[in-house]
């Protein structure tokens, strides 16, 4: 047992009870050690949390990130359950961080995300700081490189996180920097939500020798949606395969006000929930992660459930 990973714990799961399952609490099981079966190949959905806020820390963001998985977990149990007949949810534990040690995290989550791949897994990880997307996406890209499949990287995010390294070290503001700079030919990323007061003049020159296509979150509105879809069809008619990363303080804080780095003009769920529908229904997502969660500064859980609704609502637009 590798001491970073702690099992899953049955209490975060709960909620009506009924005959049938009815609820994604009925529907989830448990699995220690981070076991899979190699045997079976049907298309399960893989939950992985990551209790750990050192990159938070590191990026001068408020601790409390490490209690988002369990909380996501609480709140997505009572959810009622939508998905085709058969379908399995395992839910594999937390990846901690020991004292400052974060890559040592983040190995064993690439790791994880690999191997959840090759057996067969839709990938969904629970943050903690967004530099979980590093290790994330690291996981996807060994698993696509068999294939030679391009990968996309869709950020829902008032940030950017193209931030440089720290004294060489990364953190919740540097993960798509660090993926660029290891996949500097096949590096595909699209922002959408980028709020101009949160991201220096240096960041927006950072994304545009990346190419990094971006829309800004004043753009983002149920007005603009025809240009949004557009903007989002072209980019994933580009590529093979699409890795989804929300980040939480993207939203607005009259919707989402437990993360990290709170803001009153975020974008509004209406609108995320239209991008995630068009992307979903592509079918071309491989896999998920919803980030920055701090249920210390949450207000009657009103973030941890738009979060769970988030995971919920990509996931089942996916399979249907």
């Amino acid at each position: 047992m590798n001491h970073l990973h702690k099992n899953p714990a049955s209490s975060n799961w709960a909620g009506r009870e009924s005959e049938a399952i009815e609820y994604w609490h009925q529907a989830v099981i448990p699995v220690n050690n981070l076991e899979f079966d190699l045997a079976s190949k049907s298309k399960k959905i893989g939950i992985l949390g990551y209790a750990a806020e050192e990159g938070v820390r590191r990026n001068r963001g408020r601790i409390g990130t490490s209690e988002g998985p369990d909380m996501i977990r609480k709140m997505l149990g009572p959810l009622a359950f939508h998905l085709p007949d058969g379908t399995e949810i395992l839910d594999y534990g937390n990846i901690h961080t020991i004292g400052e040690d974060m890559e040592s995290s983040h190995d064993l989550i690439s790791d994880a995300v690999y191997n959840l791949l090759q057996n067969h897994h839709f990938p969904v990880l629970l943050g903690g700081g967004h530099d979980l997307a590093y290790s994330h996406a690291r996981g996807v890209f060994k698993y696509l490189e068999t294939n030679h499949e391009k990968l996309g990287i869709i950020n829902l995010d008032a940030h950017f996180d193209l931030r440089p390294l720290v004294d060489g070290k990364g953190h919740s503001g540097s993960p798509f920097f660090q993926l660029a700079q290891e996949n500097p030919k096949n590096f595909h990323y699209f922002c959408l939500g980028i709020q101009k007061s949160s991201n220096p003049k240096s960041l927006f020159e950072t994304a545009e020798k990346l190419k990094a296509r971006t829309i800004l979150t004043e753009d983002l509105t149920a007005n603009n949606l025809e240009i949004i879809e557009e903007e989002i069809v072209k980019f994933i008619d580009s590529v093979d395969k699409i890795y989804l990363s929300i980040d939480m303080d993207g939203f607005s804080s009259a919707y989402s006000p437990g993360v990290s780095a709170p803001s009153p003009m975020g974008f509004t769920p209406e609108i995320a929930f239209k991008i995630f529908e068009l992307i979903s229904k592509t079918k071309k997502i491989i896999s998920l992660d919803v980030v920055e969660l701090n249920p210390t500064y949450d207000q009657d859980n009103l973030t941890a459930r738009l979060a769970a609704r988030c995971v919920e609502f990509v996931i089942r637009n996916s399979f249907e």
